[in-house]
Formats: structure tokens, C-alpha cells, sequence
């Protein structure tokens, strides 16, 4: 079986593969300041609730964009699961070429969606990822990931807000019962929700006019759900696109399945 673990500024996703069959996944806050021990304990206890045993664990792949994160994973890998894991890099052999400039600065997350996205949708094809950041990312007909845009994601826009404006309160993000709304969080959530879905239509349009084509559009992330049906462009939602592009990565690095 495979580890494939996502680490993000905000969350880290996890997801355990049987070959292909994803048969546990789980979403937990991202806290720098745990040790490797603690994160180790933590999936215990998660392998344990879900009747899995970390014997049965032969590879792990990282995709991860807090750099003092990399070594207590690594550090965790070896020590809980006798696994030294395969870390994805923008140097990274992968089945998609990446035409960005400079190749290091490109999110391991991103390329990790951009391999998933050619292998399970084929191209032209948009991602739009809802994470800390949202990011989009463009990949061409034959594979090529040509670059992106990215914007505050919709958690720290709408805790900039709280912050900001001293007569507004916290509020949680779901869909309200109109657009105009008729209550301070009811057009706060109006603002974010429709806000955000507006705005991913209007890059989608432009992409697809640089790009010439119609390319489809997949949407992922924690919020991914909530927003693309607000939208008129997002076609496919898999909110597990980048899991299953480390489990691609992985077999195309390593030569053997999970």
C-alpha cells in the first residue's frame, strides 16, 4: 500500500492506496510546531480507527509546500513506518513537461494536479485548486503545464474581513438564501461565496482565450464542493486530485504500483 500525503499551508491530506483503490483518506490541520512523534501518533491512531496497519505500508509520497515541514515528515516516515519517502520536486521525472520559469518555483501541489488532471482528463485542461491560495493552472493539449494565476484563498480573505472591519463578525462559509442579503452574515457569506465562484469564471474566460480552446475545467481543494456549483465554467470537481497525483507520481518514479 501507499501513503500519499499533501502537505499544505493550512491542512494536510492524506489518502492510503491499495494499487489504485484509495480505501482510507483523512484531512488534518497543518501545525508546524509538532514533532515528528506527534504527527507519527497522530496516524496511529488514524491507521487504527480505520482497521489499516502500518505494516501493510511499502511506499510514501510527499507533496509539500511548508519547507520546515519537510524534514519531521521525513524524520516520521522513517521512524513510524521504516519508509524513507519519495518527495516531489519541480525537477521531478514527470509525465507532463513544465514550462514555467524558474521550474523551482512552481508548488509541489501544483504539480502534482497538473500530472493527475492530463492523466485522468486529458488537455487542454484548467485546475482551479481552493486551498490557502487559489491557484489555477493551465495545461496544454499535449500535457505541457504552461503556468497559472493565483489569488488569496477564500479561508484568509475572510479572516482578512474579521480583522479588518471592526463591525464585522467571523462567519462561516455556506451558501445563503439569496444573493442580496438581508442580514450582515448573510451578505458576508453573498460576497465570499458568489465572489469567489465570479471570479473563477472570469479567469477561466481568460485562460481560455490565451489558450484558444475550450479547455475543460476541474476544480479540488477543501472547498472545491461549495463553489463550483456557484460557478458556470467548472466542469469536474475531485476534491482527492492531488492525492491521486502523488499516487501517479509515485509509480512513474518508483516503476512499481502502491
Amino acid at each position: 500500500m501507499l501513503l500519499a500525503i499533501d502537505v499544505g499551508n493550512t491542512n494536510i491530506a492524506l489518502g492510503v492506496y491499495d494499487g489504485d483503490r484509495l480505501v482510507a483518506d483523512w484531512r488534518i490541520r497543518t501545525e508546524c510546531n509538532r514533532t515528528a512523534d506527534e504527527y507519527g501518533m497522530l496516524l496511529l491512531q488514524l491507521f487504527a480507527h480505520s482497521g489499516l496497519s502500518v505494516g501493510d505500508i511499502r511506499g510514501i509520497a510527499v507533496s509539500n509546500v511548508v519547507p520546515t515541514m519537510l524534514s519531521g515528515i521525513r524524520e516520521m516516515s522513517l521512524r513510524f513506518f521504516n519508509q524513507e519517502p519519495y518527495i516531489v520536486e519541480p525537477d521531478a521525472e514527470t509525465a507532463i513537461n513544465i514550462r514555467y520559469d524558474p521550474k523551482s518555483a512552481v508548488g509541489a501541489d501544483r504539480i502534482v494536479n497538473a500530472v493527475a488532471t492530463f492523466a485522468l482528463y486529458g488537455g487542454p485542461a484548467i485546475v482551479v485548486d481552493f486551498g490557502t491560495a487559489t491557484t489555477f493552472d493551465a495545461i496544454s493539449a499535449s500535457g505541457d503545464y504552461l503556468g497559472g494565476a493565483i489569488s488569496p484563498g477564500i479561508g484568509i480573505s475572510m479572516e482578512a474581513l474579521f480583522r479588518a472591519a471592526s463591525r464585522l463578525p467571523r462567519v462561516s462559509l455556506t451558501a445563503p438564501a439569496s444573493a442580496i442579503g438581508t442580514t450582515t452574515e448573510m451578505s458576508m457569506q453573498a460576497g465570499m461565496l458568489y465572489g469567489f465562484a465570479g471570479q473563477v469564471d472570469a479567469i477561466v474566460a481568460r485562460f481560455r482565450k490565451e489558450l484558444g480552446v475550450e479547455a475543460k475545467v476541474i476544480a479540488t481543494g477543501g472547498l472545491a464542493s461549495l463553489i463550483a456549483p456557484e460557478t458556470h465554467t467548472v466542469q469536474i470537481v475531485n476534491p482527492l486530485l492531488t492525492l491521486e497525483g502523488l499516487r501517479l507520481m509515485w509509480e512513474q518514479n518508483k516503476g512499481v504500483g502502491a
